[in-house]
């Protein structure tokens, strides 16, 4: 492979995404239908689709599972240019067989966690890794876009290694997710590289307001499972400069969840609203107890908060 005159074919990213929740059956296993129809109104609503991200619970899905709900997801019809799946994982070789196979479905743009197993990798281990998936999926239009979430990885993305991957696949390496919640990291990802094409998503929509004007591409929101269309609202009036009636909300919904175990408390409101089988989690992740359930709606009662078309349920 050749890297250097590398043109990207396809136009970046922006805009809010969802690290879309995974809907389990009272068996444990993934709920496809209720999958898909949960994805299909996250892309009806305006936002494109991080599946097997954190709040996917990915690392508890096995390899298997990951290939079978992405595929049966393009095959009921959705667009593969909305969605940005996390394939990255400890095994190098899994990593690529995953952005193999999401590149067979149409889907050129994969998140990419680090390697997380093994304490405090050197910068030249993760410039391996990184380099040895490219290689090995060995075409053209993947886009990697790296994942930073060092408090649960142990493994920050470093801005030298992002120089050395861009220096090394400038069309390939394209973006980075931030989780890190921390803003200064943020910020000098955004001064080293966003003004070269590089596309920065914050993982929060808190932090939207700032990053914009520093050329953040969007956000990559856990609550853009619950708040999808005010989301993509919110974005696009920070994007244009206009009024932003949205945030007020946006950011009130973001806080009652950070208060929470996010994702029981997500599945929580969507099981209220949904569907029961949404409660279902994966295990050591455990449900709200009763008294944090009920404290959660009254919250998002109390902020006037709405399900796309459906009331949250008291």
């Amino acid at each position: 492979m050749t890297h250097a005159d590398t043109t990207p074919t396809h136009a970046a990213m922006t805009g809010v995404l969802a690290p879309a929740l995974t809907p389990f059956d009272a068996a444990g296993d993934i709920d496809q239908p209720a999958f898909e129809a949960h994805c299909r109104w996250l892309l009806d609503a305006g936002v494109g689709l991080a599946v097997f991200g954190t709040n996917s619970e990915a690392a508890s899905l096995s390899f298997g599972e990951r290939l079978h709900a992405l595929e049966a997801l393009i095959a009921a019809g959705l667009d593969p240019e909305r969605f940005m799946p996390g394939t990255g994982t400890c095994s190098m070789r899994e990593t690529v067989d995953l952005t193999r196979q999401a590149l067979g479905l149409g889907i050129h743009r994969v998140l990419m966690l680090p390697p997380f197993y093994f304490p405090q990798p050197s910068e030249e281990g993760l410039l391996r890794y990184y380099s040895d998936v490219i290689e090995r999926v060995g075409d053209e239009r993947l886009r990697v876009y790296l994942y930073h979430i060092p408090q649960m990885t142990g493994v920050p993305i470093t801005l030298p290694l992002i120089e050395q991957l861009r220096r090394r696949y400038p069309a390939i390496v394209c973006g980075i997710k931030d989780s890190s919640g921390d803003w200064a990291n943020l910020e000098a990802t955004l001064k080293a590289f966003a003004a070269d094409g590089f596309s920065v998503f914050p993982a929060s929509e808190a932090l939207l307001a700032r990053a914009l004007p520093l050329g953040a591409a969007g956000c990559i929101s856990a609550t853009a499972n619950l708040n999808p269309a005010g989301l993509a609202r919110y974005f696009a009036a920070l994007s244009s400069g206009s009024a932003a009636p949205d945030e007020e909300m946006a950011l009130a919904v973001r806080r009652i969840f950070a208060s929470l175990p996010m994702i029981p408390a997500m599945k929580y409101v969507m099981s209220r609203s949904a569907g029961a089988d949404w409660a279902q989690l994966r295990a050591p992740l455990t449900a709200l107890s009763d008294s944090q359930g009920d404290a959660l709606m009254n919250s998002l009662h109390e902020v006037g908060f709405r399900l796309e078309g459906l009331s949250v349920s008291a």
